[in-house]
């Protein structure tokens, strides 16, 4: 179990990671902080496609074509876990090194389109203060931490949840 469970979260936590990287440059050159979270979640989503991989491939090769929801939802946590983690470690390089300024560009971005929508002056104040807010609790690191594992941890365990359920199975197959 450890190697399937190695394996699947490692190469995940490469596919990931790699359009995260990729995302950031988009979006921090072209400021398309929307078009970018949808690439982000559409990419954890493309990655977590190996916690089903690594459960068949468990039940089928090592468990003779049984497994336990208990068994299958340990297997996609791990993977999960191990991917998240991955994730996080390369969103904290990228930050701390590469774009410290995130906060701060996030938030002008944030208010600019309060402001491109037509919001009232009362709702730009209350986004300002709030944007000023996040980007000083952002010059925690384990507050950039927490909030990272926050944004990937619950489509994880969410695609684990589902993948058990589908692959699931008390008696094995017979051909």
């Amino acid at each position: 179990m450890k190697k399937i469970v190695w394996v699947s979260g490692l190469i995940s936590g490469l596919i990931v990671s790699s359009l995260m990287a990729i995302s950031i440059v988009r979006c921090y050159n072209g400021a398309n902080y929307e078009g970018s979270m949808l690439i982000g979640y559409a990419s954890m989503l493309a990655a977590f496609s190996l916690i089903f991989v690594g459960i068949r491939n468990y039940r089928d090769k090592y468990n003779n074509g049984i497994i336990s929801f208990g068994k299958a939802f340990k297997i996609g946590l791990f993977i999960a876990l191990i991917a998240s983690t991955m994730y996080v470690i390369t969103w904290l390089i990228c930050y701390y090194f590469f774009i410290p300024d995130f906060a701060e560009k996030y938030g002008a971005h944030m208010i600019d389109s309060l402001k491109s929508g037509g919001a009232t002056q009362v709702d730009i104040d209350k986004k300002t203060k709030e944007m000023a807010e996040f980007a000083r609790m952002y010059k925690n690191p384990l507050f950039v931490i927490l909030m990272t594992y926050v944004e990937i941890v619950p489509v994880g365990l969410l695609v684990s949840l589902i993948c058990s359920l589908i692959l699931k199975r008390k008696v094995a197959k017979t051909a």
